[in-house]
């Protein structure tokens, strides 16, 4: 018994074992008794099922809270508030927000990881000690003989005992969509539903190691999306944050020599004012508001996709990363087609093999047609409209929509295992529907036409005629091919394709993204599908079967072919898995469980509306509508968040630059920073925060070149070195060289003007060409620089000071040279970034739009 039910489950794909069930039939009617039931819960072979993520709430918190970043503004906010100097706590702003959204999303997260499930928690029939009885599911276990009907899901992996025309569903775990009728020694597999019949089945795999918990467990862990912004905004943080570790003694120690020194400090108590610039220095360093920028550029998105093309993003980098995409696996169903199949034709016995029905043929239809026995398609429209159709016969409606006119006199329901039905009418006999290995001899013409028909991908059957169907001695019809039977057609279904479905594919292919089906049906059947959708598939298709599980062999065959059948989903993992270390950023959409691991291992992540809830909470984004048409706005709405940040994040790393250096420069050479906090945050918002978020939310359909972050830091270091020096060059010589000598609210002025004028020239830079939005932003964002000078209720807020004449124009001097150098910068990076990405469209540094030419 042991060894029948290990070779009847060996391996994944549902096999038939050859060997007999000794003793099956008794054991089917017995079951365990209730001292085996306890025997094997002592062992620990119960159904139980886990049904956590792998993250605790207090490690997502502990995440996000307790960072060096969060720490070393936390402890700038405790000095602010330890002073009392609340108009200068504006930077805690952008921590708070940070904490807050990152919290949100990722609990979020974790809810959608919780509710992952397979398997349906009703109560199972169980035969135990001879007697059917409900068990719940949970406390099923290891031998436990499980009655199955339609409509059952099987609750874990079993072999079957006894079956009376029993037909699965295991599309929700293999992606074969077709009925597969099981036999005894046949393995059904967890989370499989019955289609028809009824049977008895052992329980062979429980809990933790059935298929369903294996694919569960897996999908629940939790894995962050891979962001290229992302990392390389944290890159930049884990710099920054080896560099405070020195930085910070450094700014201290300067900020008390700028004081007088340490015994100075100490006798005049002078604390409050080294300590406030110290906050105002390192705070500054920090680029929290590009995070944050980051952050709402990612929602505005996932609103406006969600608004605009139904499209739901689960995790906000999603839209960044379908930018960057190289690679669009998907399964056939529900992304290509729309599951099932749709009549296409009917065809003469010695039709020639073609995916298409030959033009003459069509041309001479009925000459052929009315030298068929009378009444086939009276008899084609009943199939279709037989409340008991299976899918393939109700398509028939799609071409034979008129009900017969006559009564069936004797109906025959379709056999999974004789794979034909049949019905009788009085005036024209016996009509057979059913597959060509059924209704065909074997060794024909057109046995051979019907096999290569099949190869195209075109799912075909067979109508046969005979006088009548047999019947027993109660004249009941019997599950029997009558003698004389004579096949008279074949009736031709292909699959549903999307009608959307060739569109988006060309738009795929000419934005260099290659395609790729990994689908669980038929090979053949795989391939007409995408020749139909535009697909390239002169390499044929490959029988995924024939491959391993994983391993070089399966990682070439992904590289060098493009469509797969017949594909489990621990090949469709291993693939993109393959992919992905082959150096592609690769997309994966689906909507079954057998996608769900691969969705999960994909840099992207992509359900369609109808997908399982398993497979939806695994994914990324979510096409609500179950349009793949979706995905060029989808495409489109990254590529405007990942370009438009990399120009947000000139602005804010120059900011972040040139804090880092000015912190260390004039702690070094004995100055005190030239800033309060409240004056950085305001020319911190002139400069950067009031413009980066709408110039994240301008169109920009650029295409994605990877290199974000050596681009970035190839414009902002120079640019970071040139406002240090234009700083350094006002303290310098306000402090030594003019007399007398200004306040430090003098030269604190004097560098706020330096480097909001700087600043500006570099928002300038980076925002051109100028339209109508950007001129009224650069405009409004000037007024209130002046209105910061000028308007006594903000220069008391500030604490600005009037300049002298002479401090007034080193001040103006050093921001004009200043911009100016940052102009130089700004056109060698752009010839910089023509010869070293020559695929990157480089934006014109014009001020004014170039007219577009004429069209001719």
């Amino acid at each position: 018994m042991a060894k029948a039910v290990e070779a009847a489950t060996d391996g994944y794909v549902p096999d038939y074992s050859e060997l007999a069930h000794s003793g099956g039939a008794q054991l089917a009617e017995r079951g365990l008794t209730d001292a085996e039931v306890q025997e094997r819960i002592a062992a620990g072979k119960v159904n139980t099922q886990n049904n956590k993520s792998s993250r605790t709430v207090w490690s997502i918190a502990r995440t996000h809270l307790f960072t060096v970043f969060n720490l070393v503004l936390g402890l700038c906010g405790a000095v602010v508030v330890y002073y009392q100097r609340w108009l200068d706590m504006l930077f805690m702003g952008a921590v708070i927000a940070n904490v807050i959204i990152g919290l949100v999303q990722e609990l979020q997260a974790k809810r959608e990881l919780d509710r992952i499930t397979l398997l349906d928690r009703s109560p199972a029939s169980v035969v135990r000690n001879g007697a059917l009885e409900q068990v719940p599911m949970e406390q099923l276990v290891e031998g436990d003989v499980v009655v199955l009907k339609r409509g059952d899901q099987v609750p874990a992996d079993a072999v079957v005992l006894t079956s009376d025309s029993l037909e699965m569903d295991e599309s929700l775990l293999t992606g074969e969509n077709d009925a597969i009728a099981k036999r005894p020694g046949d393995m059904v597999l967890s989370a499989s539903s019955v289609l028809g019949g009824t049977g008895r089945v052992l329980l062979s795999a429980v809990g933790a190691h059935s298929r369903a918990s294996k694919i569960s467990n897996e999908a629940r862990q939790f894995a962050p999306i891979q962001s290229e912004l992302r990392d390389a905004l944290n890159r930049v943080v884990r710099w920054i944050t080896c560099a405070l570790a020195v930085i910070i003694p450094i700014v201290m120690w300067g900020q008390i020599q700028a004081a007088g020194g340490w015994d100075t400090v100490v006798e005049q108590n002078l604390w409050e004012r080294v300590n406030i610039a110290v906050v105002s220095s390192v705070a500054s360093m920090i680029p929290q508001g590009l995070a944050l920028m980051t952050t709402l550029a990612f929602a505005a998105a996932a609103v406006s996709l969600g608004r605009k093309h139904k499209i739901l993003v689960q995790e906000q980098p999603a839209v960044e990363v379908l930018a960057r995409v190289d690679t669009v696996c998907f399964d056939k169903t529900g992304t290509l087609t729309e599951g099932g199949v749709i009549f296409d034709s009917v065809r003469p016995l010695d039709t020639p093999v073609q995916s298409v029905a030959p033009e003459d043929q069509l041309a001479d239809s009925a000459a052929w047609k009315s030298a068929l026995p009378a009444g086939w398609a009276d008899a084609l429209s009943w199939f279709g409209h037989d409340e008991n159709a299976n899918p393939t016969a109700a398509a028939l409606t799609g071409g034979f929509e008129a009900l017969p006119a006559e009564e069936a006199s004797g109906i025959v329901p379709f056999s999974s295992a004789l794979r034909f039905s049949a019905v009788e009418f009085p005036s024209t006999g016996a009509w057979l529907l059913g597959a060509p290995e059924a209704l065909l001899d074997q060794k024909t013409g057109e046995r051979e036409r019907a096999a290569q028909l099949a190869a195209l991908g075109l799912r075909t059957m067979v109508l046969a005629h005979a006088p009548a169907i047999v019947r027993d001695d109660e004249d009941k019809p019997v599950q029997q091919i009558p003698a004389g039977v004579q096949p008279v057609l074949f009736i031709i279904f292909r699959e549903n394709v999307r009608a959307d479905a060739p569109e988006i594919v060309e738009y795929f292919t000419r934005q260099g993204v290659t395609l790729k089906v990994f689908s669980g049906d038929n090979p053949f059947t795989v391939r007409a599908a995408a020749e139909i959708a535009g697909m390239d598939v002169s390499a044929g298709a490959v029988d995924a079967s024939t491959l391993p599980q994983d391993g070089p062999e399966l990682a070439q065959a992904a590289a060098t072919h493009n469509i797969f059948g017949r594909v489990s989903p621990e090949q469709k993992k291993n693939m993109v898995l393959a992919l992905k270390e082959q150096g592609h950023i690769v997309a994966m959409t689906g909507d079954g469980i057998n996608d769900a691991l691969a969705l999960k291992h994909a840099n992207l992540g992509i359900a369609m509306g109808n997908a399982a809830p398993a497979t939806k909470a695994v994914s990324r984004l979510v096409l609500t509508d179950g349009k793949f048409s979706s995905l060029p706005p989808a495409l489109e709405q990254g590529r405007q968040v990942i370009t438009n940040i990399e120009m947000v994040s000139n602005l804010f790393l120059t900011k972040t630059g040139f804090a880092i250096l000015l912190g260390v420069v004039f702690s070094l050479v004995g100055l005190t920073f030239p800033f309060l906090p409240r004056q950085y945050s305001t020319a911190d918002f002139l400069i950067v925060g009031a413009s980066s978020f709408a110039l994240t939310l301008l169109p920009n359909s650029r295409r994605y070149v990877p290199g974000f972050l050596k681009r970035v830091l190839n414009y902002t270091v120079p640019n970071s070195v040139i406002v240090v020096l234009m700083l350094l060059t006002v303290n310098l010589l306000g402090t030594y060289v003019l007399s007398p000598a200004p306040e430090l609210r003098q030269l604190q002025t004097a560098s706020f003007i330096t480097l909001v004028m700087m600043g500006m020239w570099n928002l300038a830079a980076v925002a051109r060409p100028f339209n109508g939005a950007r001129l009224a932003l650069y405009a409004a964002l000037t007024a209130v620089f002046f209105a910061a000078l000028l308007v006594p209720v903000l220069v008391e807020y500030h604490q600005f000071m009037a300049l002298s004449p002479q401090l007034l124009g080193i001040s103006v001097a050093a921001g004009v040279l200043g911009a100016v150098l940052i102009e130089i910068n700004a056109h060698r990076n752009r010839r910089w970034q023509k010869r070293m990405y020559p695929e990157l469209e480089v934006p014109s540094m014009s001020f004014v739009p170039k007219k577009s030419k004429a069209r001719g």
